[in-house]
């Protein structure tokens, strides 16, 4: 059975860094592309980042690129999110989530067929 465990979610200050990681368990990730994704309160799941199971392609939302970084290690089947520059506008629930690997990276959370349990960042002074 296909399992993400998100971890690394926290208190933080503006300004500040905090790395989140994704591990999968029962696959590997030589056969999965990985999105974040996260989630305010009343508010729809926005996709954030993801990366392509066999090039490495990457994805960003236009609200993270240059602060946020995808990457992987296939040998801890584990995919991060550093995340630099943290705003307030960051605080939200986030979440990993798998799809078998196609030709398209997708950044649409309903393209996605496994989830973890997500994990909170809050974004405060």
């Amino acid at each position: 059975q296909l399992v993400l465990v998100e971890s690394g979610g926290g208190l933080v200050q503006p300004g500040g860094s905090q790395r989140l990681s994704c591990r999968l368990t029962g696959g590997s990730l030589d056969f999965y592309d990985i999105g974040w994704f996260r989630q305010v309160s009343g508010k729809e799941r926005e996709g954030v980042s993801a990366i392509h199971a066999a090039t490495g392609r990457t994805f960003y939302s236009e609200s993270v690129k240059g602060r946020f970084t995808i990457s992987k290690d296939n040998r801890k089947n584990t995919v991060y999110l550093e995340m630099n520059n943290l705003k307030p506008d960051d605080t939200a629930l986030y979440y990993c989530a798998a799809v078998p690997a196609s030709i398209k990276l997708y950044s649409d959370p309903g393209e996605y067929e496994i989830w973890g349990q997500g994990t909170q960042v809050t974004v405060s002074s």
